[in-house]
């Protein structure tokens, strides 16, 4: 077919597509509504179809409502897993504050005596059971703190001044290159208590011990 039969072929296809669809409304309008009531039958099956054939990545409205059912009570875990670690937060904060009220508070010594060669001594809630040894160790190491610490004793004997006394106590007495004489008096309670005198304060007690 050469080019003039091609032309010509197309021509004549043109003009019978333009009969076609000047004819088509004329048709329509002189048939009675069946085509209408067929197609209405089509497009539900067509729709159903098309539900039935979904792909199952696509969640449909019911899976659409089972995951929002699912997802609460995730969160309601997650909600319970948060409020553990809030509450054991909250006592951990209370401990802490409770420790900090009871560092303020400074630490009291309390003595207790449950037997008569027994001794014990509760600071800071530790209690610590000294013996006889352990006492006198520590008489002797507070004796020597306190030497050398201020205020002094009182030069004067306090009112109701609580003592106990060594009759007739074991002593011992030393010469200083100075003319000093340390006097060493061995108390029950005390233990060995050592005075130094000058020759001037032996000469005061002698005449103290002496007089009537």
């Amino acid at each position: 077919m050469n080019l003039e039969d091609q032309i010509g072929a197309l021509e004549a296809g043109v003009d019978q597509l333009i009969q076609v669809a000047a004819a088509a409304p004329a048709a329509q309008s002189a048939e009675p509504a069946s085509v209408a009531i067929e197609q209405p039958a089509v497009i539900p099956e067509t729709s159903a179809d098309a539900v039935t054939e979904q792909p199952a990545g696509v969640n449909t409205p019911v899976e659409a409502a089972e995951t929002a059912v699912a997802i609460p009570s995730h969160d309601d875990d997650a909600t319970a897993e948060t409020s553990a670690p809030d509450s054991e937060t909250a006592v951990a904060v209370a401990e802490a504050e409770t420790a900090d009220a009871t560092a303020a508070e400074p630490p009291t010594l309390q003595v207790g005596r449950p037997s008569q060669n027994e001794i014990t001594m509760t600071i800071g809630g530790q209690t610590v059971s000294l013996h006889p040894m352990q006492v006198g160790q520590l008489i002797e190491e507070l004796a020597n703190a306190r030497a050398s610490m201020l205020p002094e004793p009182p030069p004067d004997i306090p009112p109701g001044w609580r003592f106990a006394s060594t009759r007739n106590p074991v002593m011992a007495v030393q010469k200083q290159s100075n003319g000093d004489r340390l006097l060493v008096m061995r108390h029950t309670g005390h233990g060995w208590v050592p005075f130094t005198f000058s020759p001037d304060m032996v000469i005061q007690m002698y005449m103290m011990l002496t007089q009537r």
